[in-house]
């Protein structure tokens, strides 16, 4: 994605162009759709989602820093967005496993909830981590974000952001061990780097 490009199309959309933001979503939509089928495993979660985050994009526009990688704010947004919808599916579950006990049955199952989408052994991986250590690891080796950046944009101590790091490539690796032999070829995919 072109910085330049993206600002200039952010100044005609600010001007009220309708036409750039749809440029806007042409040149975003893969990454948004990426970022999220990481963060979130359910298919229709994700395509909600997306429509949280370009809704929340044109609303939050006007306090856009043009200063700051556009890249860098979108992707805060889709981190905040993917959040909210964790907590709001997290209240509807109780809700509704309340509802479903105090009828006298449970016609929820897991299983269906958290089915994989991936045949990817180390996104399998990444994807059951606990949500606050898998969306460091997207956005340290899928976005390549330094700690410092993903502790500004997740709004945590930079400390917090590499406690939560160094945890994740641990659970990582001892998985990876865990695998029967020539499933994966090496953690060194992984990475090791504390930047």
């Amino acid at each position: 994605m072109n910085e330049w490009e993206v600002q200039q199309l952010l100044k005609r959309l600010a001007a009220g162009d309708l036409a750039a933001f749809d440029r806007i979503y042409e040149m975003t939509f893969q990454d948004v759709y990426r970022t999220l089928s990481l963060l979130l495993v359910n298919r229709g979660d994700i395509e909600d989602v997306m429509n949280e985050v370009y809704v929340g994009m044109w609303l939050s526009l006007p306090r856009y820093d043009p200063g700051r990688p556009f890249r860098y704010w979108l992707h805060g947004l889709i981190v905040r967005k993917a959040q909210d919808w964790r907590r709001k599916a997290w209240r509807r579950l109780r809700l509704l496993k309340r509802a479903n006990w105090a009828k006298g049955t449970d016609g929820w199952t897991d299983d269906s909830v958290l089915a994989a989408e991936t045949r990817q052994e180390v996104l399998t991986l990444v994807r059951r981590l606990p949500y606050k250590l898998r969306v460091v690891i997207i956005l340290r080796y899928y976005h390549d974000y330094t700690l410092e950046e993903m502790a500004e944009l997740l709004q945590i101590p930079l400390g917090t952001v590499k406690s939560r790091h160094h945890h994740a490539l641990k659970k990582l690796r001892r998985q990876l061990e865990e695998r029967p032999q020539g499933k994966v070829a090496s953690t060194d995919d992984l990475g090791t780097t504390t930047t």
